[in-house]
């Protein structure tokens, strides 16, 4: 392998035990203004090619900082591009290992040219094959950009992501505030996953095992957990979608992205029967490993929320990933921010659920008031298939807001929230009017989801259109 062990050792870890093929190892820069000597570029500063992972083929780059720091160049860039084409007709995941200083300056607008046509494949290449991108250096300024055209992104702690530095941000600087930190950019949604090294390149090994290769593949594996397995621990930790997703998907495994970012919405992936499946999920309160706790979350729809799952959901459509949304929610964040942007996030992640043609489940958990409620993939927004726990409700309001504006002169408010619940809010009320198909315990959600989802397995939907505009 011509090229540093860094860049090597991480492709290695990533794939299957002597699976990687390295293509383009003998490509060097044929650029040589200001003295560069190509001998002195193996590889051009990455190493492209492929191999497997679970035994799937896939695509990856590994940027080389030893070379030249990494730095994108015409060759170094057009080896990428290749990659791309293979990967795209041969519909296998591209996975990207960023470490890079960015442009190469002594190759101008060459470079320039170069770095614009991995956008151009990047967008090619969007919905229909996955795209991951790992940062373990630098990524700066144009180079920024390859994270935010592909599908997930992951990064360890100590690297950089930027598009300018923080000490060049007027009034900021890295020890003020390092705006180019993981920490900052994972609360930002700019990242799916964070961690050290070795946890990045195990995280990207599962979450490929649960991808299908390509828009016209499926994720599967055989299922060896019992289909029918009560969910013992789903009541108690329902508010929580890390605990009681958990407890519901196959082998106890939930992958949560942007976990840091908007975490009154959950959103990730679980196997049901050996399906992947997507889920976003309203997050009222966050459990430490003691069980304790640690967080809690007003039941609200915030413009951080919705974009995040909207994101999501269109990315599920894309791969044919069935969608399961778990809705408790009361209205939207009232704050002077959110004021300014939710309407227009709201409206996206509806576009989205209303949207997507793949299976669509929605499970009502808690409360499901008013607009917001419609927005989380309710009947009427496109689910296919409602279900509900028996404590839920369905309703405009809370009763006891609705009682003070619908009681007459002289009434018992407290008498019209009661009576008003019960016509109004109440899952058995929302049965009757068919917006609910079945009321299930908590225990049960397991096999009733996969009941679902098996039914709406051959559910196909075909809009004779080119695109929507939201």
């Amino acid at each position: 392998m011509n090229s540093s062990a860094k860049a090597g050792t991480r492709i290695l870890s990533v794939l299957d035990e002597n699976s990687f093929v390295e293509i383009g190892a003998r490509v060097t820069a044929r650029i040589t203004d200001f003295n560069q000597n190509p001998n002195q570029m193996p590889s051009d500063g990455v190493i492209t090619g492929y191999g497997v992972i679970d035994g799937s083929l896939v695509y990856i780059y590994s940027q080389d900082a030893a070379v030249l720091g990494g730095s994108v160049g015409e060759m170094h860039a057009k080896k990428i591009a290749a990659l791309y084409d293979l990967a795209i007709q041969t519909g296998a995941p591209v996975i990207g290992l960023i470490d890079s200083a960015g442009l190469r300056l002594q190759e101008g607008t060459d470079a320039l040219n170069a770095m614009a046509m991995i956008y151009a494949k990047q967008a090619e290449a969007s919905g229909v094959i996955p795209q991951i991108t790992a940062i373990f250096g630098n990524c700066g300024g144009g180079l920024s950009l390859f994270p935010a055209l592909t599908d997930f992104t992951f990064m360890a702690d100590d690297a950089k992501l930027f598009v300018n530095a923080p000490n060049a941000i007027a009034g900021n600087f890295e020890d003020k505030n390092d705006t180019a930190g993981a920490k900052v950019r994972a609360a930002a949604g700019n990242v799916d996953v964070t961690g050290s090294e070795a946890e990045v390149l195990e995280g990207i090994r599962s979450l490929v095992a649960m991808l299908p290769s390509n828009n016209e593949d499926s994720a599967f594996e055989d299922c060896s957990d019992d289909l029918n397995r009560a969910c013992e621990a789903a009541e108690a930790g329902i508010g929580d979608p890390s605990v009681f997703l958990a407890d519901i998907a196959d082998d106890g495994v939930f992958f949560e992205i942007k976990k840091d970012f908007a975490k009154e919405m959950a959103a990730g992936l679980i196997r049901l029967n050996g399906n992947t499946v997507g889920v976003v999920a309203n997050r009222s309160v966050s459990y430490d490993e003691e069980g304790k706790a640690a967080e809690k979350f007003d039941t609200v729809l915030t413009s951080g929320g919705c974009d995040k799952a909207a994101k999501f959901v269109n990315f599920c459509d894309a791969f044919n990933i069935p969608v399961v949304s778990f809705t408790n929610v009361n209205g939207f964040a009232a704050t002077a921010a959110e004021e300014t942007r939710v309407a227009d996030a709201a409206a996206r992640l509806t576009y989205a659920f209303a949207n997507a043609s793949v299976p669509k489940v929605n499970v009502i958990t808690g409360t499901a008031f008013g607009s917001a409620y419609t927005v989380m993939n309710s009947r009427a927004a496109g689910a296919d298939i409602t279900i509900a726990l028996p404590n839920a409700r369905i309703g405009m309001m809370d009763a006891k807001l609705a009682a003070k504006i619908v009681a007459k002169d002289g009434e018992d408010t407290a008498e019209v929230a009661k009576k008003y619940d019960a016509l109004q809010n109440s899952i058995d009320s929302a049965a009757a009017h068919g917006y609910v198909d079945e009321i299930v315990e908590p225990a049960d959600l397991r096999k009733y989801l996969i009941g679902a989802l098996e039914v709406l397995f051959t559910k196909e939907t075909v809009i004779d259109k080119k695109h929507g505009t939201v």
